[in-house]
């Protein structure tokens, strides 16, 4: 199985050292996102005006996938309505986390340590096993958004989503956001895909937009 969005949202966000998340709430956004971008790209779920709906409840045969369709199909149903974007997101960010990292172990990807922060509160970290799942990504990443290569589809909406979340520090260590900006601003608003799933990276891009900004007025009142 591919590497999925979230996944490489997760490989991003995690040190290769000790395991611990960077940048954690924005990236917990981007990995609920990356999900949600995924079940799309899969032809499962539709973004549409803001709102989600399950297009096909068949299994992509990715359990991490497959798990959040459910859930997303059953919180629909009980609601009587399409979910917003960002209500989902609200809802399913920390245990969308939680899924990608047990997903990443199963991969062999990283490993799970348990520690005490001050031998008395419990922590998990998530330490790199294997690199170069996160090596291919990052010169991806840096193929597309600093040497001018032109994106694919799934590189272009995980472009989308960084950008939505400002992780832009995690995918482009040491480069300045200024000299990047204008090169992320086109490819999460270039026709890269057909369009309606264009339309699905724009709304998840504004949805990353609208939960992070309101994260972190949240944390400086």
């Amino acid at each position: 199985m591919a590497v999925t969005l979230a996944e490489e949202i997760m490989l991003l966000s995690l040190d290769d050292e000790s395991g611990a998340a960077k940048e954690r709430q924005s990236a917990a956004w981007a990995v609920a996102g990356g999900i949600l971008l995924d079940l799309v790209l899969a032809g499962r779920v539709a973004v549409e005006e803001g709102r989600l709906r399950v297009t096909d409840p068949t299994p992509t045969e990715t359990p991490l996938l497959d798990g959040r369709l459910r859930q997303i199909a059953e919180w629909a149903g009980r609601r009587g309505r399409d979910p917003k974007v960002t209500e989902w997101l609200t809802r399913d960010h920390t245990n969308a986390v939680k899924a990608t990292a047990e997903s990443l172990c199963a991969r062999g990807l990283v490993r799970e340590e348990q520690r005490k922060v001050l031998g008395v509160f419990p922590v998990t970290r998530y330490p790199e096993a294997d690199g170069a799942a996160e090596r291919e990504l990052r010169d991806r990443l840096r193929a597309v958004v600093l040497d001018g290569a032109e994106p694919d589809v799934r590189t272009a909406g995980l472009v989308g989503l960084v950008h939505g979340a400002k992780l832009h520090r995690l995918a482009f260590p040491g480069v300045p956001r200024k000299e990047i900006a204008a090169r992320l601003d086109e490819i999460a608003s270039g026709q890269w895909a057909a369009e309606g799933v264009h339309r699905a990276i724009r709304d998840m891009q504004a949805a990353m937009v609208a939960v992070t900004t309101v994260t972190v007025l949240t944390a400086t009142s």
